[in-house]
């Protein structure tokens, strides 16, 4: 019979878990596997409860009482989220039981994320992961308290525009409807909301759902998007084949094509669809399509070059690269990637322009014009006083510009000839009280800017378009004479990104610049996104050209530029605020072959703790010294120098500070309670 310290001593010490703040799962095959004294204590338990073997699939154990429950999941290995059917809890305290029975329930707990609950070689812990992948990609899992029991559990997959076919998530509008199902009045459920998807999600954060974009929806399925869109005062209209045939297509500004090719079988039809939409978009189109590796794909029954699931619906999953060369083999255009397996393809040259060039600026909050003591000023100075608000903001302008702006570059430029005459005169009276460094500064962090833009648009081999706008146009001449000159050095830039040395030299350069980032001399830089824009040119062309492979950084914390790999890793994390933060997701880009690799943590168990935060931390930040006192003092007591990298997983982590008898409670290192 175990102690009930003994009994706590064994549950912090197990390997394999789902870890929850009051308790762990884990199946009863695990346990045997990983703490067999536990596992005999268990066993004896349902023993003396006369609980068969079949009756019981996963034990439930308390963290901080003498306390466990045996569960009852028959299908734990045949469903993807498999019902409760019973739950014994035993008190071993105070040695009493309570039954709960759901076999009758129509709304019964469901289980999640039961790979964590297996040892990572079994059988079937792949096809677990998988499947909680499936949903994290899908956004189930963000709030997390909706998700436990059954029916909560289905409305949440319908909200977020999905439905389960033979355990796995596809889209509601690749699904036709069945036959002896009758038709919802959707429109009657008022109270229900639904979230955008993610292609409309990327138009809303880019601007393009202000209201200034006609918009229309190219397979919109049931009308999800279209519905939201319009509680929210946007006008947008949609066709979709099963849903909406007798839809007008309409030419739009932004057309959207969601999830749609990767349901067609057909390989013309595919390609018909596309180019249809492309036919139908004046400025924008936004092309999305589900992604999935060889692994997933293989748990469904191949279907010409797709699958095919047991509702006869086809499904063809894509890699980033491949979708991209699709788009780019059918419509003889680039298409820019904004996130995984979702791109942009534009029509109108000069928004594309725009799009990219302002992607590449840097934005500031330039000081305030200072204001001299009233005694003795000058006419001047009396002059830019009294128009102070004017002058301001004429100022502001022309930093953010880095140059003198023209007149329909600034609303009040009437105003301002009629006070002093001229915009040059205007800089003048401005330069003797500020100075020229500011205005320096801003012109030569606008011409990286530009170059920059120049060189990844020659990386992406768009086509050189003359018909700039307008502003691109004065910025040219403005900062490189013209545009020839413009490409010629923007080339150089581009052509150096493949000189290890001057990637090398640039990291240094990066390291000793920047608020905070950890420099590993011939392999590596790593610094927080936050600072991307305060690289050297050469690196932000050499992040600039790998992300414009992967898309927005929206998920990604960490950027790490590979020196002599021609590589870069973007990472994301549970929570980048905690001390101790989680890798849940590692992308590598692989520059020479422009391929993406995703990596995905979905095993909590295996994630990487960030150990060696602190040096990635601007020095101003509040939380900085005790994230680096507590490194210090973690280091010593691991006995390593965690300034450097330290391939750690969560539970060896854990393993270790348990030998030591030591937990890490945010900040703090302290003993272990018994």
């Amino acid at each position: 019979m175990l102690t009930p310290t003994r009994f706590s001593e064994l549950v912090a010490t197990l390997p394999y878990k789902k870890d929850l703040p009051e308790a762990v799962y884990l199946h009863r095959e695990t346990l045997q596997q990983t703490c067999p004294l536990l596992s005999e204590f268990v066993c004896a338990v349902a023993k003396a409860l006369k609980l068969a073997d079949e009756e019981w699939h996963l034990v439930k154990l308390s963290k901080r009482d003498f306390r466990l429950s045996l569960l009852s999941y028959p299908t734990f290995f045949e469903e993807a989220y498999p019902s409760l059917t019973q739950s014994v809890t035993v008190d071993l305290a105070k040695l009493k039981q309570t039954v709960t029975r759901y076999k009758e329930h129509d709304n019964p707990p469901i289980l999640h994320r039961k790979e964590t609950m297996l040892v990572p070689d079994h059988p079937m812990a792949e096809q677990c992961r998988q499947i909680t992948e499936e949903g994290e990609l899908a956004g189930l899992y963000e709030q997390s308290r909706m998700i436990g029991f059954k029916q909560s559990w289905l409305r949440l997959i319908a909200r977020h525009g999905y439905q389960l076919v033979d355990g796995r998530l596809f889209r509601q509008s690749a699904l036709p409807e069945a036959a002896d199902e009758p038709q919802i009045d959707r429109h009657k459920t008022a109270l229900t909301r639904y979230q955008l998807s993610a292609p409309m999600k990327m138009l809303a954060r880019h601007g393009y759902l202000n209201g200034d974009y006609s918009l229309f929806d190219y397979g919109c399925g049931r009308g999800d998007d279209l519905r939201e869109l319009e509680a929210h005062g946007i006008a947008a209209l949609g066709w979709d084949p099963n849903f909406r045939p007798d839809g007008e297509l309409m030419p739009s500004q932004l057309v959207n094509l969601g999830y749609v090719i990767n349901v067609i079988e057909d390989k013309d039809e595919r390609t018909e669809a596309l180019l249809k939409a492309w036919e139908l978009a004046q400025s924008l189109l936004v092309v999305s399509a589900m992604l999935a590796n060889d692994d997933f794909i293989a748990q469904f029954t191949p279907y010409r070059d797709g699958v095919v699931t047991s509702r006869n619906t086809f499904q063809k999953y894509y890699n980033q690269s491949e979708l991209r060369g699709f788009i780019e083999r059918t419509l003889d255009e680039v298409p820019l990637a904004v996130g995984p397996g979702l791109f942009y393809v534009f029509k109108d040259k000069e928004e594309e322009q725009r799009f990219l060039s302002e992607r590449q600026r840097r934005h500031h909050g330039w000081r305030q014009l200072s204001s001299p003591p009233l005694e003795r000023i000058s006419k001047q100075q009396h002059l830019l006083q009294t128009h102070s608000k004017l002058f301001e903001a004429f100022w502001q302008q022309t930093l953010s510009l880095g140059r003198l702006p023209a007149s329909e570059e600034f609303e009040q430029m009437e105003e301002l000839k009629q006070v002093i005459g001229s915009p040059t005169k205007a800089l003048r009276l401005i330069e003797t009280q500020e100075g020229k460094e500011q205005l320096e500064q801003a012109r030569k962090e606008r011409t990286e800017d530009l170059s920059v833009y120049l060189a990844l648009t020659l990386f992406e081999k768009r086509r050189p378009y003359s018909r700039l706008n307008a502003q691109l146009k004065r910025d040219i001449k403005a900062f490189f004479g013209d545009y020839r000159s413009a490409l010629e050095q923007s080339k150089d830039l581009l052509y150096a990104i493949a000189d290890q040395e001057q990637i090398e030299a640039a990291c240094i350069e990066a390291h000793n610049n920047l608020p905070a980032s950890l420099l590993h001399r011939g392999h590596s830089l790593i610094l927080h996104k936050d600072y991307l824009q305060q690289l050297p040119a050469l690196l932000r062309v050499y992040v600039g050209a790998a992300t414009q492979l992967y898309g927005e950084l929206e998920d990604i914390d960490l950027i790490k530029v590979h020196i002599t790999s021609g590589k870069v890793s973007l990472m994301g994390y549970d929570d980048f605020e905690k001390p101790i933060p989680h890798l849940v997701e590692r992308v590598k880009i692989k520059m020479a072959e422009q391929d993406v690799d995703f990596f995905d943590y979905v095993d909590e168990p295996k994630r990487p703790p960030l150990l060696n935060k602190s040096y990635l931390m601007a020095p101003d930040h509040p939380n900085t010294a005790k994230q680096r006192s507590l490194e210090l003092r973690l280091g010593k007591l691991l006995g390593v120098d965690l300034s450097q990298d330290l391939n750690l997983s969560r539970i060896e982590l854990r393993t270790q500070l348990n030998r030591l008898g030591k937990q890490v409670q945010g900040f703090r290192i302290c003993a272990i309670k018994t």
